[in-house]
């Protein structure tokens, strides 16, 4: 799940993670095979894949597994057949809601996407009516810095490897940048010996919604319950909401 880039937000998103790694390394895999099956298997002549394996290297995905993805896309491997669609819609206040998905089967994933908004107070759009609220770009997390590690140092190598905006609250550093530089970044903050906790392409909302209370609750279980669906791979959202009905929610 990623909302706007409050702090708390990405940190609730990193724990959600945490607790369901199995779920997230399952949906990272048919990233891989979905992005080496429809352009060029090397990475480095496919933007696209090379950006899934980015988020595979920053969950910590085995190697391994990775490969296999790519061999099952090859053909050398089995596999289902997998294509890419994105749903648009709305959940409590307003909050607008993209959801992007990898599926071996396009009518069940509409069919459970609906149900889920349905279920919790929200609504399918039509699309275009929800993506113009969003703009595609390369976001790298750092949420631990080595011992001594140089910020300002850190700072000026994220801007010359790309970054085009960064944001900081204490050992949390959010960089974003274009998609097409979001591999290098990466690369560099690695060469500092730094590893990234988030490396993806992801979509920004130019504005955003806040939300609190019962509204908030509303919409973080709507988020929650479409980020479980094995086949959705990312949901992105504009709302601003308080760090304590963040906290209240992970814990629920």
């Amino acid at each position: 799940m990623a909302g706007h880039s409050k702090w708390a937000n990405t940190k609730y998103r990193k724990e959600r993670q945490d607790k369901k790694r199995s779920s997230v390394f399952a949906k990272l895999i048919r990233e891989i095979t979905l992005n080496a099956r429809s352009g060029d298997p090397d990475p480095a002549n496919n933007a696209a894949l090379a950006q899934a394996i980015e988020r595979a290297k920053a969950a910590n995905l085995p190697r391994d597994n990775i490969e296999r993805a790519i061999k099952r896309a090859t053909g050398d491997l089995e596999g289902a057949v997998l294509e890419e669609i994105m749903y648009e819609g709305y959940a409590a206040d307003g909050v607008a809601v993209l959801i992007r998905v990898v599926t071996d089967n396009r009518n069940r994933a509409a069919a459970s996407i609906r149900h889920t908004f349905s279920k919790h107070g929200g609504s399918m759009a039509a699309a275009g009516s929800v993506a113009w609220q969003f703009e595609r770009r390369g976001t790298v997390v750092i949420e631990e810095l080595p011992e001594g590690t140089d910020r300002d140092d850190l700072m000026m190598t994220l801007i010359e490897s790309g970054a085009q905006d960064l944001g900081e609250d204490d050992d949390l550093i959010e960089a974003y940048c274009n998609p097409a530089d979001l591999q290098g970044l990466a690369e560099a903050v690695r060469e500092l010996g730094i590893s990234p906790s988030r490396s993806e392409v992801t979509m920004v909302p130019k504005s955003t919604v806040h939300i609190e209370g019962h509204a908030a609750q509303k919409v973080l279980r709507l988020l929650d319950a479409l980020d479980d669906n094995d086949d959705v791979q990312q949901v992105f959202a504009n709302f601003d909401v308080p760090e304590e009905a963040l906290v209240a929610e992970g814990g629920s």
